[in-house]
């Protein structure tokens, strides 16, 4: 029993083989089983629920990926990690790759998109207090609100941010929030995504206007300026799959 399926099973005092339909249930309804709880009305705070879900998880199967480092860090642009996992899962997925938080300008994770679910520890060093919530809604991708957000936050214009994202349904609400969308690790391209890539390791062959734009820049060559305007238009981010 994998541990989400056993916290739903303990949370709710049901049995695995309810414990794992309900996951499915809750998934397909609400986007995730946090959000579906919490919409429910359980008693179950953000924090509880990721370090059960995310504490016991066996991060030792992560290996080092010196070749996305490379990547990464050879992207000329601002990357922006956009996940629906807390910051702390993200920090230690990132540890274990190899990857240093420096190399992103801002991590957008669940924190960010819901500082609302946190009241209590806001809360308490506010004055006034602040007011209560009766239902609170769980802001995850695939959702406009997270997608907004996340453009925001970034600090660009839609058009010129390609959004990177291995699942169908977030490359959808990126390309409905007005992104530049690359769908990684599928075999059919959907229409919702302007590229495919089997691997993000293909991202420099699928999309070299990243990097082939500064080249032709520092080059002098004279059709610098068209491709200084495809390099501008898009400002890649870094997905890491929640």
């Amino acid at each position: 029993m994998c541990e989400l399926t056993e916290f739903l099973a303990v949370k709710c005092g049901i049995s695995a083989e309810r414990a794992f339909s309900l996951r499915v249930e809750l998934f397909r309804s609400f986007g995730s089983s946090l959000a579906g709880l919490i919409a429910l009305g359980y008693d179950v705070h953000p924090d509880e629920y990721h370090s059960y879900v995310h504490g016991r998880l066996p991060y030792e199967l992560i290996k080092p990926d010196a070749e996305l480092r490379e990547l990464l860090l050879g992207i000329p642009q601002p990357k922006i990690l956009f996940t629906n996992s807390d910051r702390q899962h993200a920090r230690r997925a990132l540890q274990r790759l190899g990857i240093e938080e420096g190399c992103f300008r801002r991590i957008i994770c669940f924190e960010t998109m819901n500082p609302h679910l946190f009241r209590d520890e806001i809360g308490a060093n506010s004055s006034p207090p602040l007011p209560a919530v009766a239902t609170p809604e769980v802001i995850l991708k695939p959702s406009a609100p997270a997608m907004e957000m996340a453009v925001r936050l970034a600090g660009f214009g839609p058009h010129r941010t390609l959004f990177v994202d291995d699942s169908e349904r977030n490359i959808a609400a990126g390309k409905a929030a007005g992104l530049r969308t690359a769908l990684v690790g599928k075999r059919v391209k959907t229409k919702e995504a302007d590229y495919l890539l089997d691997s993000i390791s293909r991202l420099k062959q699928v999309v070299p206007e990243i990097w082939g734009g500064l080249e032709m820049e520092r080059g002098g060559d004279h059709g610098a300026t068209a491709m200084r305007n495809d390099l501008d238009s898009i400002r890649p981010t870094s997905p890491v799959g929640a």
